[in-house]
């Protein structure tokens, strides 16, 4: 799994550098270059920013999906067909109140009987099936490279020098998120409060050369963040750093032994269990953000609206650790869904690194075969994978593609303009088909939580919901036809915004995309409307 920053916690750094004196503010680019449509000048409601992804973008003037137009227009009265969408990923709370009624049963098994009763090769596989078993950090793919050595190849040669940078790069950030936990801890123990709010910390009373320090940085941290979600954002910083440290890039980690598989070996089948929550609720996050975004419940006032609620049933199929996924897994992950009925796979996962990528593309291929539609993350490093590479893809370097059921979506931001391009989104003319919602986007976590989170992780299943509406109300169109409706009925936009990862330079859609487009799921339902009538 590609791990993201936390969405605030640059802005924390920001103010914990300046206010020791470290970098200089960094501004922004001038708006220039726009469409004629006007920019929202006021901001996002809150209740209005959980849901922007399902906005109309020349109603509400932010690029959202055209979802509520959609239901409102197009769909009330009618009604869909079931379509399973099986989620690959870091596991799914089945048990979350706001997807439990969403969740897809296999009617051929008898729970708990510890048998395979329908002989699929999974045994008790009710909700779908773990082929990460009890396992649940994970090494990069790199470091794996990296761990078996030097064997000439120019693949290790690559893994191996941006191990070396990126273990570069950790050192100055275990070191300012020490630095963020000590000055906590230190204004804590001098206040004897826990929770200490900027009065107190305004108040306090200390020559202390260190503590004044301390006192100035959290007078402007909580003039603009709560100290609780200060401290929610610094834990999952820790999580970030620490993670990569113990586990992503340690080569003395083991994370597959608990598996008691050969990762290697794509004939070594029988492995994992059918828990698809995984070993902790916790570690479903991502999982379980994704399944909200495709099926939650709309209209309940329980956390998001989910873009294909009750027209789907989410398969869950758990085969990404937190780390890099194992390409035999991914495989395996496919054709399991493929086998048990799924009609769109979302994947919201990817790496820079597949040694074993034939695998995965015998899966692509293989639900390509079955009418299966694969919706894949484009990827969260600020990238043009048309030359650095993303893994899985459906072209393999410069070939064609060798499969059409895939699509591979980039990532928007709420903001129309300038800014409209999330920061961190991968992109190419060649590779990346489309884009989408990804920038807060608010949705199911956990033990009956729910939470915003960003990254194409996002965008992803935004548009694996908008496929399910398709497949769901016009079951006759294949999933390449479904693939060529969400292309071909986005909302094309020509303004220029500034590309990720390349601070001061400017871009737009046409440049970075195959389609030059954002999803629209209303123009998506009239088309397939109007192809279905022919058929």
């Amino acid at each position: 799994m590609r791990i993201l920053k936390p969405i605030l916690i640059s802005g924390i750094i920001a103010f914990t550098l300046a206010s020791c004196g470290g970098t200089k503010a960094v501004t922004s680019t001038n708006v220039a270059n726009i469409d004629k449509m006007p920019l929202k000048t006021t901001p996002i409601s809150e209740a209005n920013m959980k849901r922007w992804s399902h906005f109309d973008l020349v109603k509400d003037t932010v690029p959202g999906m055209s979802v509520d137009k959609a239901y409102a227009e197009l769909l009330k009265g009618k009604k869909g067909t079931k379509i399973i969408v099986a989620v690959v990923d870091s596991g799914i709370d089945i048990d979350h109140e706001d997807l439990k009624g969403e969740i897809w049963t296999n009617s051929k098994e008898i729970a708990g009987n510890k048998k395979d009763d329908d002989n699929n090769g999974f045994i008790d596989d009710v909700h779908g099936w773990n082929f990460l078993g009890d396992a649940d950090n994970e090494q990069l793919e790199m470091t794996r490279i990296v761990k078996k050595g030097n064997d000439g190849s120019a693949q290790f040669q690559a893994a191996s020098a941006e191990f070396e940078s990126k273990k570069a790069e950790l050192a100055p950030q275990k070191q300012q998120v020490d630095m963020l936990l000590g000055a906590d801890k230190a204004v804590r123990t001098f206040l004897k409060k826990d929770n200490f709010t900027l009065v107190d910390v305004k108040a306090m009373q200390t020559t202390d050369p260190t503590l004044m320090q301390y006192k100035g940085m959290f007078t402007q941290i909580l003039t603009t963040t709560p100290k609780a979600e200060f401290d929610s954002q610094i834990q999952e910083y820790k999580d970030y750093v620490y993670d990569q440290l113990n586990y992503n890039l340690n080569t003395e980690f083991d994370g597959r032994k608990i598996v008691g598989d050969n990762p290697n070996d794509m004939n070594d089948k029988k492995y994992g269990n059918n828990n698809v929550i995984g070993p902790k609720k916790e570690g479903a996050k991502h999982g379980t953000h994704v399944a909200g975004i495709i099926a939650s419940v709309r209209g309940n006032n329980k956390g998001g609206d989910g873009i294909a609620s009750n027209n789907v049933q989410i398969m869950a199929v758990r085969a990404v650790p937190n780390g890099d996924e194992y390409d035999k897994d991914i495989a395996l992950a496919i054709r399991y869904a493929v086998d048990n009925g799924a009609k769109v796979i979302n994947g919201s996962f990817g790496k820079n690194y597949s040694p074993n990528r034939q695998w995965v593309y015998d899966a692509i291929k293989y639900a390509e075969s079955k009418d299966v539609l694969f919706v894949h993350a484009a990827g969260n490093d600020a990238k043009d994978i048309d030359t650095a590479p993303n893994f899985p893809n459906d072209a393999d370097g410069a070939n064609p593609e060798y499969a059409d059921n895939v699509l591979t979506i980039g990532a928007l931001n709420y903001e129309y303009g300038t800014s409209q391009m999330a920061n961190f989104s991968n992109y190419g003319k060649v590779n990346v088909d489309i884009f989408a919602p990804g920038v807060k986007i608010y949705a199911t976590t956990p033990k009956n939580t729910y939470e915003y989170l960003q990254g194409t992780s996002m965008a992803s299943p935004n548009v694996a919901g908008v496929a399910a509406l398709v497949r769901a109300y016009y079951p006759s169109l294949t999933a390449s036809q479904v693939k060529h409706v969400i292309m071909d009925s986005g909302t094309s936009l020509t303004n220029s915004f500034n590309l990720a990862g390349a601070e001061g330079i400017q871009s737009n859609l046409e440049s970075i995309s195959k389609t030059g487009k954002i999803v629209n799921a209303y123009n998506a339902l009239v088309l397939a409307e109007k192809i279905a009538a022919k058929k």
